[in-house]
């Protein structure tokens, strides 16, 4: 396994492998990069099919924090961590018990939150061992509304950018995960009039889905070749591979999952095809930016500060086009600058 040669390392700060035998805990902390604060981003528990899969994961995850928090104007770096277990897991207590443990023992230069398989309660597990952990129960508590607020807006601000419209109505967006926040997604594209392909591989998300919000349900091998307007990824990431582009029928990707391009090149290919991609770290900022009021939460000022991620996009597609550019490498040009003149 290459770590310092690893093709996702891009000069992260720490890299940690933890182990606790009584628990059971496998896991990697990555930090990336911390010129603009300490590390902040969610703990993600996933069975991955191997260690190396595992690292892959948490080295671009950190990065992509590290960009996110940048580009939302937060005074903190970007950190991830993975536990390679099945999310489905019970036995919980004393597995994040240990997480907390080894999350104290790096002294505040990473602070962990919820993320894919990880809830509110699991951090507040670790929270008995460390007090370096955010989205805490009775403070910012669960992201993912904002998290979906912010790709809401990212949505409109696709439409508006490639149509001049200011209204979802009739617009026809797939959603790839329905989870907690797919769900408030769908809830907020539904209030406006869009109208809702949807896939996810739990039947009972997709009932409530269905049930609440009209959409119609498709197997997930077929969610990449509806005929909508916007694909809106909203489960793992590296869904837009060669796979799966031949296959899209929408012109604007726009969801909240992370690292939605296997490769950068794909970056380069959505372009070349007229499709207007919304960079994931931008538009799925929304949760951590609510997180960011951990202390003294205040949600009005919260929900105003997700509420900016829509003239961001507006700014990073209007500067593609103009440059004839991808929308990421602008995106990642303009982080960039800000964490260079923090160094």
């Amino acid at each position: 396994m290459a770590v310092f040669n690893h093709v996702s390392f891009d000069e992260h700060e720490q890299v940690v492998f933890c182990h606790d035998k009584e628990s059971g805990l496998k896991a990697i902390i990555a930090v990336h990069n911390t010129n603009l604060g300490p590390g902040v981003g969610g703990c993600r528990m996933w069975n991955y099919s191997s260690d190396d899969e595992a690292l892959t994961d948490v080295l671009r995850l950190s990065r992509g924090m590290t960009y996110k928090n940048a580009l939302a104007g937060l005074a903190m770096g970007g950190g991830k961590a993975v536990i390679i277990a099945d999310p489905k897991t019970t036995d919980r207590e004393k597995l994040f018990l240990a997480f907390g443990r080894f999350v104290n023992s790096l002294g505040g230069k990473y602070y962990s939150a919820e993320d894919v398989g990880v809830s509110t309660s699991d951090i507040m597990i670790a929270n008995r061992e460390t007090p370096f952990v955010a989205g805490t129960e009775g403070k910012s508590g669960d992201p993912s509304p904002f998290t979906a607020l912010g790709t809401y807006l990212g949505i409109k601000a696709a439409i508006k950018h490639q149509r001049g419209l200011d209204s979802l109505k009739g617009i026809r967006v797939s959603v790839q995960g329905v989870g907690h926040v797919g769900y408030y997604l769908c809830q907020h594209l539904h209030k406006e009039g869009a109208e809702l392909v949807v896939t996810d591989i739990h039947q009972a998300s997709l009932d409530r889905v269905a049930t609440e919000f009209g959409a119609k349900v498709v197997a997930p091998q077929d969610i990449y070749e509806q005929d909508v307007d916007v694909y809106a990824p909203c489960a793992l990431g590296a869904t837009i591979n060669d796979a799966t582009l031949p296959l899209l029928k929408a012109s604007i990707i726009a969801g909240c999952a992370n690292n939605q391009l296997a490769e950068v090149r794909h970056g380069e290919k959505l372009k070349d095809m007229g499709i207007l991609y919304a960079p994931d770290y931008v538009i799925n900022a929304g949760g951590i930016i609510n997180v960011s009021f951990e202390n003294n939460y205040n949600e009005s000022a919260s929900t105003a500060k997700v509420e900016q991620i829509y003239q961001t996009l507006l700014t990073i597609f209007a500067r593609a086009e103009a440059e004839n550019r991808t929308t990421g490498s602008v995106a990642d040009e303009m982080a960039k600058a800000i964490i260079d003149a923090a160094r």
